[in-house]
């Protein structure tokens, strides 16, 4: 492990760019105001579950090889990419469909739950090679490998990194619900809400496309 100053310095930058809004917070916050504080904590579990996917690659050199190929690069951001877009017109499409059926007296569809959530937010962020790119680039200035165990030092320096962005991340989940909770008394906001929540999701997935290649 890197010395303590080093160390102080490495969780310094790391929660800085914890808070510093980006996809990732942008996308907790769209699934909490999609489907309530619950999903947006499961889903901020999910990213977090996926950071570490890429953290433990980083550490074997798997996500080293990705991005050295520009095809397994293209392949693994336009999967990401479609699965995002899907997810985000579907919560467009559903935020419509429920406020029809609330109109004509029924109950609207319930949110896909913390469980599906979770699940979304595992492959949302396992399949963003630009996390890749991000541990791969920022992690290694932080490993002294004067010191060995170079590999280990990757995972537990990247598993800081991932747990700060999970705090961040639920901060911003109960943040989000609690705007979700203040609109409930007004349904056409709520319809509004998650149509804007899908529509961000739909937005982040076509920047993920367009994501070019980290340079060699």
């Amino acid at each position: 492990m890197p010395d303590l100053p080093q160390f102080a310095l490495y969780v310094a930058a790391a929660l800085l760019l914890a808070v510093t809004p980006g996809p990732g917070i942008f996308y907790v916050a769209a699934r909490t105001l999609a489907g309530g504080r619950s999903e947006g904590v499961a889903s901020s579990f999910g990213t977090g579950l996926g950071g570490m996917a890429h953290v433990l690659a980083g550490s074997l050199g798997v996500s080293a090889i990705v991005l050295a190929s520009a095809e397994l690069f293209t392949a693994l951001k336009l999967i990401g990419s479609a699965y995002l877009v899907w997810i985000g017109w579907r919560t467009f499409r559903s935020a419509g469909r429920d406020a029809l059926t609330v109109l004509e007296g029924g109950s609207a569809s319930p949110s896909v739950g913390p469980r599906r959530a979770f699940r979304e937010g595992v492959l949302v962020e396992a399949l963003n090679p630009k996390t890749a790119a991000f541990f791969l680039a920022f992690v290694p200035q932080f490993v002294d490998p004067t010191v060995g165990h170079v590999a280990l030092q990757f995972v537990v320096l990247g598993f800081v990194s991932v747990a700060l962005n999970t705090l961040a991340d639920i901060v911003v989940a109960f943040a989000a619900g609690g705007i979700r909770d203040g609109a409930a008394a007004r349904p056409a906001l709520i319809r509004r809400l998650r149509e804007a929540s899908g529509a961000a999701m739909v937005a982040l997935g076509i920047g993920l496309a367009l994501a070019k290649r980290p340079a060699a």
